[in-house]
């Protein structure tokens, strides 16, 4: 096989998965985790899901025995539209609130409706700004992007504690020291509990207990749900093919990965799941889920509020609670930063199941891990990602240095008996048949694999989307600086020709964003091109002179520390080509001709 075909075939099988692999995996590929979507009706009397039922919401009234359905959670008006928004800060000075102090998060409880909607992270800035304010992942109700999670009861025949009702605290702090105790008493013989404790991480752990002091016994279920309103809007942090952003978990026994568009378009606006190990919202880099005690049996939810609002949730099945016994449940609430290790030990320790699939890490997941975590382990010797990048390019290039260099053997095989090849194809031109077989019988006897060349393509494609993944994903790298100009790993090179290389305060639209890792990454390609032997074919030629300038306009709007790896890759590469050329002389020869 032709060197040039095989590096035409990996530059177009790399656009491939840059720009669409994804897409294709949607379209042709089975996908593991599409929800079943429920099909009750909303309203109506008693009417059974086709699947799994909706959870119950807390504070309202539940299908219980002799009792009117509840109505569907899709019907409950969406959060943000209870009122007028604005301004968190104007929320948060109203008062009836216990802080939240820990060394990863900061942020209060609302008294009222017992809510966690006020959570800031504190290792994470919103921009590379050094005054720059903590990125903000939970917000009140009433405020632009409401996000909260709360902790409730449903029941019929009872009052149960609902958005409006005022808490009682025994504590004055919620810090990983100092758990805090939540009560109501709903003045017929039941008294309601929520007792908080907290990690030094992102983990919120909650036992809710139901007090029966009355004279009859009361059914009951409990359960627990995230409520967000607003859908990303910046490209960089949207849901893409690369990229999932919105429901997630892992429910019915498999890891799920539900669009909000799926979720608007499912029937009554609900996707139902018969048990959950733990559910809610992800976004690049945050997650915030709700998660059932490990083993405990649970109907989880999504639901679709409407005004861009949705839930995840899930309830437990309804509890008999008998005069003078009370019942308690535990659940856990996620709220944080999407950290690989944190994922893994609360996975490990804690028995979450497949918490770290929060991290989207695609079909290569087997070889995006462990790149990811040799990358991270790097960049814990080394002090700077982007070195940390470097280097793991160059012990990607060792490891497939053997590979590379069967690749150019057989190149050069392959040029020297060209002159053969070139005399059976003339000879037989007006016969294929016969042509194929000569050439077949040459190689045989020459000892030439004419696709060996193929192979370091192949291995090639799973480690270059793997690393893609985890360049675009891992939050380790998000703030991260390299050099220079360079503040952002995980950010567009700033330094754009049409903007004067940052000096003008505007960023070009997406396909003149031309920057200066894209030039040097466009200069380094062509550079490898002319190594190469020139292709006899005209048509070949021209694509070969064009393709570094179309990779520099693909490649620019990627964030730097993909184009710093390919850089890396590119300046290698022509180290190993030169090392090749001295090994081979026949390929050397064949250059020199070409040119």
């Amino acid at each position: 096989m032709d060197d040039k075909r095989n590096l035409i075939a990996a530059i177009l099988l790399s656009v491939a998965i840059l720009l669409g692999w994804n897409f294709v995996a949607e379209k042709f590929l089975p996908t593991p985790a599409k929800p079943d979507v429920t099909t009750t009706v909303a309203g109506s009397e008693g009417a059974a899901p086709a699947t799994a039922p909706a959870p119950a919401l807390p504070g309202q009234p539940d299908a219980l025995p002799g009792a009117p359905a509840a109505p569907a959670p899709s019907a409950a008006p969406a959060p943000a539209a209870m009122a007028a928004i604005r301004p968190v800060e104007a929320v948060l000075a109203e008062g009836n609130r216990i802080p939240i102090e820990t060394p990863a998060l900061k942020g209060s409880i609302n008294l009222v409706g017992a809510r966690i909607d006020d959570i800031t992270l504190n290792k994470y800035r919103q921009t590379i700004d050094k005054d720059s304010p903590p990125v903000r992942l939970f917000a009140p109700a009433g405020t632009r992007g409401a996000y909260y999670a709360t902790l409730g009861w449903s029941a019929e025949g009872i009052a149960v504690p609902g958005p409006a009702t005022l808490w009682t605290a025994s504590g004055a702090s919620l810090t990983p020291a100092t758990p805090v105790t939540l009560s109501w008493a709903n003045g017929g013989g039941q008294t309601f509990r929520i007792e908080y404790s907290i990690d030094e991480n992102y983990l919120i752990t909650a036992k809710q207990t139901i007090a029966n002091t009355g004279d009859a016994p009361v059914v009951v279920r409990s359960g627990t749900y995230i409520d967000r309103t607003g859908i990303p809007t910046d490209p960089h942090e949207a849901d893409s093919w690369t990229i999932h952003v919105g429901p997630t978990g892992y429910l019915d026994g498999k890891s799920n990965f539900t669009d909000y568009d799926d979720l608007d378009e499912a029937a009554n606006r609900t996707m139902s799941y018969g048990s959950a190990g733990w559910l809610g919202f992800t976004d690049k880099y945050w997650l915030a889920a709700v998660i059932p005690a490990r083993g405990e049996k649970v109907s989880a939810a999504f639901n679709a509020l409407g005004g861009e609002s949705y839930r995840a949730a899930f309830a437990r099945d309804l509890t008999e609670v008998a005069p003078g016994r009370q019942v308690t449940t535990t659940s856990r609430i996620f709220a944080g930063a999407k950290e690989m290790d944190t994922l893994s030990a609360y996975q490990d320790d804690l028995g979450i199941t497949r918490l770290s699939n929060a991290i989207d890490w695609g079909w290569f997941e087997f070889f995006a891990v462990p790149i990811f975590k040799l990358l991270h382990w790097l960049f814990l010797q080394v002090g700077n990602f982007g070195v940390a990048i470097m280097t793991l390019t160059l012990i990607i290039r060792l490891l497939m240095f053997p590979i590379a260099n069967k690749q150019f053997a057989s190149m050069a095989q392959m040029r020297v008996v060209q002159p053969k090849m070139k005399a059976l194809q003339d000879r037989y031109k007006d016969d294929k048949p016969k042509m194929q077989q000569e050439l077949m019988k040459l190689y045989k006897d020459e000892k030439i694999n004419p696709l060996a060349g193929c192979l370091p393509i192949l291995i090639q494609i799973p480690i270059f989307y793997a690393l893609y993944k985890v360049l675009m994903l891992a939050i380790e790298m998000r703030h991260q600086p390299f050099a220079l100009w360079i503040r952002d790993l995980s950010a567009q090179d700033p330094a754009m020709i049409l903007n004067l290389f940052g000096y003008l305060d505007f960023t070009p639209p997406a396909l003149l964003s031309i920057g200066v890792m894209a030039v040097v990454l466009g200069v380094t390609m062509w550079l490898q091109f002319r190594l190469n032997p020139a292709p006899a074919d005209p048509v070949q030629a021209q694509v070969f002179k064009i393709m570094p300038w179309l990779f520099m306009f693909i490649m620019a709007p990627f964030a730097a520390g993909l184009l710093l790896y390919w850089i890396t890759n590119n300046v290698l590469s022509i180290a190993q080509q030169q090392w090749m050329y001295r090994k081979f002389p026949a390929l050397r020869a064949a250059a020199a001709t070409a040119k």
